[in-house]
């Protein structure tokens, strides 16, 4: 079998899933010929990781040279690992250099980055893959399911609500992602992940957007509000207390981040309570989608406890997951964020909210029922093995249609985007006037009275 010779582009924390599958599960069809970092010492760490494995030491180039790296390396694919706003021309770049593109989500930030991206697929005709891991966790899988096996008939609402806890959710506003312009906001950034999965779930597509939010708990003024005052501007410090983070006490972190703040000054550890944050931290939306069905869904980023509730609403009855990533969030003596084992033991410690997962399905004028989730080995119950099957091997015979495309990614971020133009303005957005031609093409059929793009469509 013929390797299929792959490049990194961005050697952050993120990096490290796909320098592990390429030089472990999938060596025998795949080799790291390069890696595409501005950092010397984030580039170092992962060279010295795949030297590890006993592969040889991939090239290493800057981006400006990125179009060389792929002449150069003889580069099939691209894997793009880099900051979010950075996607969009690194894409580009790469599908014109003569490469394919596998990029983590989002695909993007806004309408004209992805209208780019989509003029470059049509001109060179060249494949990107988008990473939708929460595809393929088994309880989402179910969920999935259910849905398409009609149990609960057509659908015809969504409640969704996400908590994303002070360890998890804090971490957004120390680094990179606070400021907008680098990732769209958790609208874009996170919760792309989530408007994917209901997407997915109902085999359709988004048609008008309106947003509400804010920020209310991170950055000064926030703090000044309840007596919070005179904190340091980084978490790197002795006495950390639960707000901040240490990256000394991280190996990882310490390595790619703290060792290589001197190469570019980038800092992974500011304050949450510090100026220069300009995302939400409380979202709350309404999405009509083109089938005829209506999304609520809500985002918290401060919750005590990590986790998300979704309900589906249809005409033969109602499924609920209910999921408990982690249950509560405790102070180590003050020193920075751990979890209270007896929190999450599901076992019966004792604990009010146990980790774990519950998918309730209810027929009218049935008794409800449990159905049964079946996890795997490693991440996301299995899942991330399924994802880097289907971007290494090829996707197969997928029933539940879990392989996503820029599509799909397209479809995910355009939430977002719309909700971000709804934030700005206060009204509701169309879909269809974010400026990308197959969006406009998804909404033509509902504006012509049917129920929009069939199934298959949106698979």
């Amino acid at each position: 079998m013929s390797h299929r010779r792959y490049a990194v582009v961005g050697a952050g924390h993120r990096a490290q899933m796909y320098v592990d599958a390429i030089t472990g599960t999938y060596a025998d069809r795949a080799v790291l010929a390069a890696i595409c970092e501005p950092n010397p010492v984030r580039a170092a760490f992962h060279v010295d990781r795949v030297v590890a494995a006993g592969a040889a030491a991939p090239a290493v180039y800057g981006p400006d040279d990125l179009e060389r790296m792929v002449r150069d390396e003889k580069i099939d694919r691209v894997v793009i690992c880099a900051r979010d706003d950075l996607h969009a021309p690194l894409i580009v770049r790469s599908l014109d250099a003569g490469a394919d593109v596998v990029v983590e989500k989002p695909l993007t930030i806004d309408g004209p980055s992805a209208a780019a991206i989509e003029d470059a697929i049509d001109r060179t005709g060249r494949e990107v893959v988008i990473t939708f891991n929460y595809r393929y966790s088994p309880r989402n899988s179910a969920l999935r399911q259910v849905i398409q096996d009609g149990t609960i008939g057509q659908v015809t609402s969504i409640d969704f609500s996400w908590m994303l806890d002070t360890k998890h959710g804090a971490d957004y506003f120390r680094r990179w992602h606070r400021d907008k312009a680098n990732s769209g906001g958790l609208l874009v950034h996170k919760s792309s992940h989530h408007f994917d999965l209901v997407n997915w779930w109902i085999r359709s597509g988004p048609r008008r957007v309106y947003a509400s939010g804010g920020l209310r708990f991170y950055g000064a003024d926030n703090a000044a509000a309840r007596g919070i005052t005179g904190r340091p501007a980084r978490g790197t410090h002795d006495g950390a207390d639960a707000f901040e983070l240490d990256l000394r006490q991280d190996e990882r972190l310490a390595a790619l981040y703290l060792d290589a703040a001197q190469h570019d000054g980038y800092h992974r550890d500011l304050d949450v309570f510090s100026d220069g944050i300009t995302i939400e931290d409380n979202l709350a939306l309404v999405v009509d989608y083109l089938s005829g069905a209506t999304l609520s869904y809500s985002l918290n980023a401060h919750a005590p406890w990590e986790g998300y509730r979704v309900a589906v609403n249809g005409t033969e009855g109602r499924a609920e997951l209910d999921v408990v990533e982690r249950g509560a969030v405790l102070a180590d003596e003050g020193l920075h964020p751990v979890l209270d084992p007896s929190a999450v033991d599901a076992g019966g410690s004792g604990s009010l909210r146990p980790e774990g997962e519950r998918l309730i399905v209810q027929r009218h004028w049935e008794a409800p029922y449990e159905v049964p989730i079946e996890n795997l080995a490693g991440g996301h119950g299995g899942g991330d093995r399924l994802l880097l099957a289907d971007v290494f091997e090829g996707p197969g015979d997928d029933p539940l249609a879990r392989p996503a495309g820029w599509r799909d990614g397209v479809r995910s971020i355009a939430v977002g985007i719309a909700g971000n133009r709804s934030l700005a303005t206060g009204l509701p957005v169309e879909i269809a006037d974010l400026g990308i031609r197959f969006l406009r093409e998804d909404a033509a059929p509902a504006a012509a009275g049917t129920a929009g793009p069939s199934a298959a469509a949106h698979s």
